[in-house]
């Protein structure tokens, strides 16, 4: 029994070869992201009353910088990774499709370079 579509067999693609490693890496991110974010929650609570010399010092604990780089950077991945299966599921314009798309990895690349940069600078 062969499960693919004529178009697919065309392609090269059958109903695994597309889409599965997309949803394997975004499953992998929101289970990294658990963990994270109970971290970033529990850091944060603790930190609301402290002054700025004693979240900078906080940042600049190699612990701390690492986490905090690695929560912005599963996030950001998890998040475009996200936006991206939206825009392949609900837009079917190709024009429309291909520029959102492009936005989305330019705006994800730039929040995540600028977020490592806050994070960089306040660490060192």
């Amino acid at each position: 029994m062969n499960l693919n579509t004529p178009i697919s067999k065309v392609r090269g693609l059958g109903s695994a070869k597309s889409g599965t490693h997309h949803w394997w890496m975004q499953k992998i991110a929101a289970v990294a992201l658990v963990p994270l974010t109970i971290w970033f929650v529990a850091s944060i609570v603790q930190l609301t009353q402290a002054d700025y010399f004693t979240v900078k010092a906080w940042m600049s604990s190699p612990v701390s910088a690492i986490a905090m780089l690695m929560y912005i950077v599963i996030g950001i991945y998890h998040l475009r990774l996200g936006l991206q299966a939206i825009v392949e599921d609900y837009i079917h314009a190709e024009g429309m499709k291909v520029f959102l798309q492009f936005s989305i990895l330019f705006g994800c690349t730039i929040i995540m370079v600028a977020s490592i940069f806050s994070v960089l600078k306040i660490a060192l």
